[in-house]
């Protein structure tokens, strides 16, 4: 869903950076606020714009609209972390029924800051590891959503990037060191790279200078394919990745297909049409007087294989049929 047509969805009720209710509240009352919250931004060519907006369409057809006195409040950090905290308290100073956090350091904002407002959560790594939950089936506390499975995963992606490139044997993994949760990711990756018998070479970062020294410790000893594991940092410095890896002519797997969309080589990951569907009926369901505490997490269970033919060319590099004919989507 383009950021036209999410605005569009909902008459501009989200105005940046503060939410105004639609004239046509002025006759009733706004029944619901949804609080929208991001580390990055909302951007529709990044995540979570993208996702947000599917959330927003599958709501909809639940029934939550502004006719129906539904009203939307988005807030991003645009990689600020400390900006987190006061955003928080802007979404409670808003009033919201319901807070969809991206990532996990917002979610640990909300948790901190919110006490008991309803909160539903994505693309947070696992979150009984990282202490969001106490488990995925009983979650307890005000936090449900959905849950990560790197550990799935990891595997499939190197499988996939090794059939690519066939002479894969040292593989250099970019994630945020900072953020607990991709750490989480990086670590079942990594794992999955031993059982390959593919050498890891690990660059955490954990701020936008950071990755000049990784791409420099590339340089040093030049890896023969990169994984970048997705989260605001990341997806925030996507272009930077992609000359580096254009550059140097190194085939590189992404989490998810934003990267592959913005000119990243080939992605495997979660469906987010389903992932989409699976958060809004949870927050469909907080809404209509559910408890997240008995809500247990959802896990995706489709999957989709996204490769760029236009990036492949520009990087030399002939896509086997063996991964054509396995792409859910080739972009020319």
């Amino acid at each position: 869903m383009k950021r036209r047509q999410l605005i569009v969805a909902f008459a501009s009720v989200a105005t940046w950076p503060f939410a105004r209710p639609l004239a046509a509240f002025a006759q009733g009352s706004t029944l619901y606020r949804i609080g929208f919250l991001s580390q990055g931004s909302f951007a529709p060519d990044t995540y979570p714009g993208k996702l947000t907006g599917l959330i927003t369409q599958h709501l909809a057809r639940s029934g939550f609209t502004p006719a129906s006195g539904c009203e939307l409040v988005e807030r991003g950090a645009e990689g600020h972390l400390d900006r987190l905290p006061g955003l928080v308290t802007e979404l409670l100073a808003a009033k919201v029924d319901v807070i969809v956090a991206f990532g996990y350091f917002v979610a640990a904002a909300v948790k901190q800051g919110t006490g008991a407002i309803p909160t539903v959560i994505f693309a947070t790594g696992d979150p009984v590891k990282t202490q969001l939950v106490a488990s995925l089936n009983r979650p307890e506390g005000n936090i449900t959503g959905i849950s990560d499975v790197a550990g799935e995963l990891a595997p499939k992606r190197l499988e996939l990037l090794k059939q690519t490139a066939p002479r894969l044997q040292r593989l250099a993994l970019l994630w945020n060191a900072g953020n607990p949760g991709m750490t989480e990711r990086y670590e079942a990756s990594a794992a999955a790279a031993k059982t390959l018998n593919v050498t890891v070479v690990a660059l955490g970062v954990r701020e936008p200078n950071d990755f000049e020294d990784a791409f420099a410790a590339m340089q040093r000893s030049m890896p023969d394919g990169l994984l970048i594991v997705a989260d605001a940092l990341t997806a925030l410095n996507r272009k930077r990745i992609f000359d580096f890896a254009a550059t140097h002519r190194l085939p590189t797997i992404y989490e998810t297909d934003d990267f592959v969309r913005a000119g990243g080589l080939m992605s495997y990951g979660p469906d987010q049409a389903e992932t989409a569907e699976r958060g809004a009926s949870l927050v469909a369901r907080i809404l209509k007087g559910e408890k997240p505490a008995n809500l247990p997490l959802e896990q995706p269970t489709r999957f989709r294989l996204v490769v760029n033919l236009k990036t492949a060319q520009s990087l030399g590099l002939a896509i086997p049929p063996s991964i054509l004919l396995l792409a859910d989507e080739l972009i020319e």
